[in-house]
């Protein structure tokens, strides 16, 4: 009986050897998640002791910084600008720094294996596949000019940022609002934004998860204007995800496996900044040799290259910054005890 030829019987179809690297970024999504989860636990405890004025047993980790993007933008102009490094946040602009390096390196490796909100969405997503979705046949992909609309608003937030930031505050404004009690309090402000939120806040963070189990990793694609200036960085990157048409036998399996669904199964190269480098296609396709890295064939780079290059790279900025005295506050705990305490009272100036 004639017909499409079975999958078996497709020459250069084989299991493929980088088949590990979806557990492997699981594994490595979900230690970061659980390293933030007790980072915030213990930043609680140690604004609680801060306010109340208990002896302080528990510790501020640096780590929290990374949940404040905005200051550290300023940070990185001001650093520009005058060559001084932020001392109020210092944690917050090295990992700003070592996420930017890491995206021209190895694509939005920050976003696709350390980023919390990443490893949460991708959570959310199978949950999705699971439960929604569990009888759906086929990949369903949206329309090109749908997904480009879903993809805008991150970039109009970014852009927004850019110019409030970038362009329109100069060295001295920069300078007035890091020494200011707001952005001392900022780390506060944002743990209390998660502990104390009311129920606009909460509905709204409900919706957000619904929309993460229908859309693969909504928040990402949509909103994230960290993950849009990552992206933008890495469309420099000299890593790619390289497609040989010649042995293409057109499963899409590459597109199926990609978190936002970039149809890897059309493209030579995949160029677009929305690859977060996480290298599921590589890790589907049942070719040999048809999904490869930067090079085609036998000549391109391992795909474990790519994460190693960019956990490498934020984990040596960690380092260096540790040793060289740029990860920790020098803000003295009095000064932070007493900015805490009028954290929820204050307004962005």
């Amino acid at each position: 009986m004639e017909g499409t030829p079975k999958a078996t019987e497709v020459p250069g179809r084989r299991r493929n050897p980088h088949g590990s690297l979806p557990a492997l970024r699981a594994l490595v999504q979900g230690a970061y998640v659980l390293f933030f989860l007790l980072a915030g636990v213990e930043f609680h405890r140690f604004y609680l002791q801060s306010v109340s004025g208990a002896p302080l047993t528990a510790h501020r980790p640096p780590a929290v910084e990374a949940f404040l993007p905005i200051s550290a933008l300023m940070s990185l102009k001001y650093w520009i600008l005058t060559g001084n490094y932020d001392r109020i946040h210092p944690a917050g602009l090295t990992i700003l720094l070592a996420a930017l390096v890491s995206a021209f390196l190895a694509r939005k490796v920050l976003c696709s294996w350390v980023c919390p909100i990443g490893g949460i969405s991708r959570a959310l997503e199978w949950a999705g596949r699971k439960t929604l979705w569990k009888r759906r046949k086929a990949e369903v992909l949206l329309p090109l000019w749908a997904d480009r609309a879903l993809t805008a608003p991150k970039y109009l937030l970014l852009l927004f940022f850019l110019y409030a930031v970038a362009w329109t505050m100069d060295g001295a404004a920069i300078e007035t609002f890091q020494r200011g009690t707001y952005n001392r309090a900022a780390d506060a402000k944002m743990l209390l934004f998660f502990t104390e939120m009311g129920a606009s806040t909460a509905i709204v963070l409900g919706v957000l998860v619904l929309l993460s189990i229908v859309v693969k990793n909504f928040w990402c694609r949509s909103l994230c204007p960290y993950g849009a200036l990552l992206g933008l960085v890495s469309w420099c990157s000299p890593q790619r995800v390289v497609r040989d048409r010649e042995s293409c036998i057109d499963c899409r399996a590459c597109t199926r496996a990609c978190p936002v669904e970039i149809r890897v199964h059309e493209k030579p190269s995949v160029w677009t900044p929305e690859c977060t480098g996480c290298m599921s296609c590589v890790s589907s396709c049942p070719v040999a040799n048809c999904l490869t890295v930067t090079r085609r064939r036998e000549a391109s780079w391992t795909p474990y290259l790519v994460p190693l290059a960019g956990l490498g790279t934020i984990v040596l900025f960690w380092g260096v910054a540790r040793s060289a005295g740029y990860w920790n506050s020098d803000v003295p705990l009095s000064h932070l005890a007493d900015a805490y305490r009028l954290a929820r009272e204050l307004v962005h100036p």
